[in-house]
C-alpha cells in the first residue's frame, strides 16, 4: 500500500469502477495515512455491525486491565480501515466497521470502557502500541519478529491469496510470480514475502517481481481493476470479500498460501493486559459471541478454538 492511486485517479472513477459497496473509499486520518483525507468520497457498507449491546461487563476480567488503559475510560485500538471485511469504513467515510471492529466493541463492553477504534496506516500501529493505542487489532499475522517487540494474543487464522482480473488476462501463475507487477499493503507479511520472492527471482536469473506497496488495500484492488498492476496479494478473507464486492470482476489464482494465526497486539511485557485480552477472547469463544460475529461477516472459516498469549509460530 505505498503508491496511493487515489492521488492519481479521479474520485468518481475510483468508487464507480471498484463497485466496492462495502470497502469504503474514504481514507484514514490524513495525519496517519498521508492521503487525501476523505476526498475520495465514501460508499455504503452492505453489512451492518454485529450488535454487541447485550454484552455485560465482567468485573473479574476488567480488574486485570491496567490504569494506563482505564484512566480515560475508553479502549483506543489502532486499525487500518481499508481491509474489508476485517476493518473498513462505513458510508460516512469516518466510522470503522467490520469483524475486528465488532470484536473491539465487544472487548470494551467486557472491560466497562467506551470503544474507540481509530483509523491509522498499518505500518504506524505497532510502533504506537502503549502510547497512542491501547491495542492493535488489524489482521496482524503473528510472527517471531513481531513477538520480539510486542505481545500478541491469537484470535483468528487466515491464508494468503493472489488476486487478478477476471479471466486472468496477464496469465499470472501463483507458482511463478517473477516479472509480475504485484500490489501489497505496506507493512504486511505479504509485502515481506513478495520482496523475499523477488530476490529469489533475480538470483535465479529471472525478472524481479514488480512489488508495489500501497498504504490502503482498496488502492491495490483499484490498481488491479484498472490494469495498473497484474495482481494483488492479501489475506484470503480480504481477497474473497473484494471479489464479491466488485461484482466478481476479480478472481484468485492458484491455491491459498499457508494458513497463519493473527493476533491482537499488546505492549511488550504488559502481562496483566495480555491476560485480560486472552481471557476476554477465550470468553467470547466459549460463550459463542466470537462465532456469531465471524458468521455475521461470513468469515467463520478462520475461527480458532483457543486464544493464546504469544503462541509459538514458525
Amino acid at each position: 500500500m505505498k503508491t496511493t492511486l487515489a492521488k492519481r485517479l479521479p474520485a468518481v472513477m475510483m468508487c464507480a469502477g471498484l463497485m466496492l459497496t462495502a470497502v469504503a473509499c474514504g481514507t484514514t486520518d490524513g495525519s496517519e495515512a498521508g492521503s487525501t483525507s476523505g476526498s475520495n468520497g465514501p460508499t455504503s457498507a452492505t453489512i451492518k455491525p454485529y450488535d454487541v449491546s447485550g454484552i455485560k461487563k465482567d468485573s473479574a476480567i476488567a480488574a486485570l486491565v491496567p490504569s494506563s488503559v482505564t484512566d480515560d475510560s475508553q479502549l483506543t485500538v489502532g486499525m487500518e480501515t481499508s481491509y474489508a471485511p476485517a476493518e473498513f469504513l462505513e458510508s460516512d467515510g469516518k466510522t470503522p466497521t467490520g469483524y475486528d471492529v465488532d470484536l473491539t466493541n465487544a472487548i470494551a463492553r467486557v472491560w466497562g470502557l467506551k470503544s474507540n477504534p481509530t483509523s491509522a496506516s498499518f505500518d504506524s500501529i505497532i510502533p504506537a502500541i502503549g502510547s497512542k493505542y491501547d491495542l492493535g487489532i488489524s489482521s496482524f499475522t503473528i510472527t517471531k519478529d513481531r513477538e520480539q517487540t510486542v505481545d500478541m494474543v491469537s484470535y483468528y487464522k487466515a491464508g494468503m491469496s493472489y488476486v487478478v482480473k477476471k479471466g486472468n488476462p496477464e496469465k499470472v501463475q501463483a507458482t511463478d510470480m517473477c516479472g509480475v507487477s504485484l500490489g501489497v499493503q505496506t507493512g504486511t507479511i505479504e509485502e515481506q514475502e513478495a520482496d523475499t520472492n523477488s530476490k529469489k527471482c533475480t538470483a535465479d536469473g529471472k525478472k524481479a517481481i514488480g512489488v508495489q506497496s500501497f498504504k490502503m488495500q482498496t488502492d491495490a484492488t483499484t490498481a488491479v481493476l484498472t490494469g495498473k498492476i497484474d495482481a494483488f496479494y492479501a489475506d484470503s478473507p480480504v481477497a474473497g470479500y473484494a471479489i464479491a464486492q466488485t461484482g466478481k470482476q476479480l478472481q484468485t489464482v492458484g491455491e491459498d498460501e499457508g494458513v497463519v494465526p493473527q493476533g491482537i497486539v499488546i505492549k511488550k511485557g504488559d502481562r496483566k493486559l495480555g491476560e485480560a485480552v486472552q481471557k476476554t477472547m477465550q470468553k467470547f469463544i466459549d460463550d459463542g459471541t466470537y462465532g456469531k460475529i465471524l458468521k455475521h461477516w461470513g468469515v467463520q472459516g478462520g475461527a480458532i478454538t483457543k486464544a493464546e498469549l504469544n503462541p509459538a509460530v514458525e
